[in-house]
């Protein structure tokens, strides 16, 4: 572990106990999951030595600890992206601070735009691959090894069992292809209509980082994401944030159902 990180996890266990299993990091407008969690510590980012700040308005910027569905849970409230200036190491932080914790598994979730013409906004979709138009990876210069844990990332068992749960519950849920591009602007037509043929089935401008970096860390993690608006070429309308919010407020309740439900069979 880098001293950066071992100074923030030091602050980080003056405040805190015991082994943390699971892991969520909470997208757009997908605070609501808060509201679930048994809440034994809060911390702000801003108070922990060396943690990125969330710039975005609608990101809180608090790292929670509690119990969901008697498990010891942390959830990051608000997230980091390229287009806030940080780099693919500043955004994965947290997931060393997770790891040291005693996080094996994580749930990432998302806001994005449905470039599938079968999916709709407000619906979700488990991701069982990438696209990364980043162009840049968090695992540069990190001692790599050749023995990369890449069945780590969209584990087939996590994958099963999401979808097994979302059944059991009668959730609609999509499994697809995420394209994380840098943003903050929304795509072109000419860009929508690109990642599509490229394979992507929907398109946002985060997750695949941490993605990367929980999968060298041994890290099983589950990427689940909402619909929010609808990136169609020939029927594009403007993409306002409001309306993306109140559609990731819509489908948050299902997402909320599906992770209560999954934490319990980890």
């Amino acid at each position: 572990m880098h001293q950066v990180h071992s100074i923030a996890l030091e602050h980080i266990s003056k405040f805190i106990s015991g082994n943390y299993t699971t892991g969520i990091i909470l997208g757009t407008g997908l605070g609501g999951l808060v509201n679930k969690i048994n809440i034994s510590h809060t911390l702000d980012y801003d108070s922990i030595p060396g943690f990125p700040v969330s710039t975005v308005e609608f990101h809180h910027g608090k790292l929670i600890f509690g119990k969901l569905s008697g498990k010891n849970i942390i959830a990051m409230q608000g997230r980091f992206h390229l287009y806030e200036g940080y780099s693919p190491y500043d955004i994965t932080f947290p997931i060393h601070i997770f790891k040291a914790l005693g996080v094996k598994d994580l749930i990432i979730s998302n806001a994005c735009g449905a470039l599938n013409p079968a999916f709709r906004k407000t619906e979700l979709m488990l991701i069982n691959s990438h696209i990364n138009f980043h162009f840049d990876s968090p695992l540069k210069n990190f001692n790599f090894k050749y023995n990369y844990n890449s069945h780590y990332m969209y584990d087939s068992d996590l994958l099963n069992l999401a979808e097994s749960v979302a059944e059991e519950n009668e959730i609609f849920i999509h499994k697809g292809v995420y394209a994380t591009v840098q943003g903050p602007n929304l795509e072109t037509r000419a860009e929508y209509r690109m990642l599509r043929k490229l394979g992507a089935d929907v398109v946002g401008m985060s997750t695949i980082p941490e993605l990367l970096i929980s999968s060298k860390l041994g890290i099983r993690t589950l990427g689940i994401s909402i619909i929010t608006d609808e990136g169609f070429p020939d029927t594009l309308k403007v993409a306002y944030l409001k309306d993306i919010v109140e559609a990731a407020q819509v489908a948050e309740k299902n997402l909320v159902k599906l992770t209560e439900n999954l934490i319990k069979k980890l």
